[in-house]
């Protein structure tokens, strides 16, 4: 598919702003989460399902697979409940992927040879440093998210509702902790999308132009759908363990102080949860975080690539 613009055209020039692609990465973004998000809720039910550490506090273990996961809160919840948590996620978005983009590519500019291409050191700093830079900023929406997604858990173990929407659920979350209260697990956090960067953001860039460059591939569907798999699996693999972690601060109940009451912090529930469960529980919820990142990043790459062609910009 060739590019339809001449790159000095004014058209051109306004469809490469930082607030177009800021935009369009976002409505990518959006695209993407919509057809995704249950695979993301099962996974953060994974995560938790088997915690030692909140058996001590009255919760029940278990050890479901992905899809009985899935089956169960499909059957015991309501189909719809797959995707709770929804809106704080297209939040998140909102902030996140348009920033990350934003940030990497001007990483990328600085760096940039006279081809245009990055190293791949360049490339993954890059990717790291804009994840986690962006999840920063886009903490807070994350960890109501993830709240409201293990919210159907808790009612399943007769315990209370303690929010039934979004606005409710920022509301109970600042009376518990404050401000500094939203940013809990924001660590883990950052981490997490550092790593998940380094594999959808470099990852996809640096494919793309090994397939372009060496290869010979065109800058067309098939271009982007092999990059975006590769992107999807060095994601997957390497942000795993991150998510687990950021997962467990962000559920832990808080006590009259705003402070967690199973970890004091990312290291800590590191090692309760290694010395529990094994270093394998760090990769719980892998295979759905697998799934959901491959065909995240084909339809989130595919789209903001497409939308650039029809804006008559340039691709990523």
């Amino acid at each position: 598919m060739a590019v339809l613009r001449n790159a000095n055209h004014p058209a051109a020039k306004r469809s490469d702003s930082i607030a177009t692609r800021y935009i369009v990465a976002v409505l990518a973004a959006w695209t993407a989460e919509s057809v995704t998000y249950p695979f993301d809720l099962t996974k953060t039910r994974l995560q938790i399902q088997s915690e030692v550490a909140t058996a001590k506090h009255g919760y029940k273990l278990e050890n479901l697979g992905m899809m009985r996961t899935a089956v169960s809160i499909a059957k015991q919840e309501g189909v719809l409940k797959l995707w709770s948590g929804l809106l704080p996620m297209f939040q998140r978005h909102a902030i996140y992927s348009g920033c990350r983009l934003v940030f990497y590519e001007q990483i990328r500019n600085t760096f940039k040879d006279e081809n245009g291409a990055v190293t791949l050191a360049v490339a993954s700093l890059g990717g790291m440093s804009a994840g986690a830079m962006a999840q920063l900023i886009a903490s807070p929406a994350d960890l109501v998210k993830v709240q409201m997604q293990a919210e159907g858990r808790r009612l399943l173990q007769g315990k209370p509702p303690r929010f039934t929407s979004c606005m409710q659920a920022y509301s109970t979350l600042y009376n518990e902790s404050g401000i500094k209260g939203f940013w809990r697990g924001a660590i883990p956090n950052m981490q997490r999308a550092a790593l998940v960067n380094l594999g959808d953001l470099a990852a996809y860039d640096c494919t793309k132009q090994f397939l372009m460059r060496d290869v010979g591939m065109e800058d067309n569907v098939v271009t982007h759908g092999l990059a975006a798999f590769a992107a999807g699996l060095v994601a997957a693999v390497v942000g795993t363990p991150a998510d687990v972690l950021k997962t467990r601060l962000m559920n832990q109940p808080v006590g009259p102080d705003g402070k967690g009451i199973l970890y004091r912090g990312m290291i800590d529930c590191l090692q309760i949860s290694v010395k529990n469960e094994g270093i394998m529980s760090l990769y719980n919820g892998f295979i759905p975080m697998w799934i959901r990142l491959g065909p995240w990043a084909l339809i989130n790459w595919i789209a903001f690539e497409h939308i650039m062609f029809a804006l008559g910009g340039r691709t990523f």
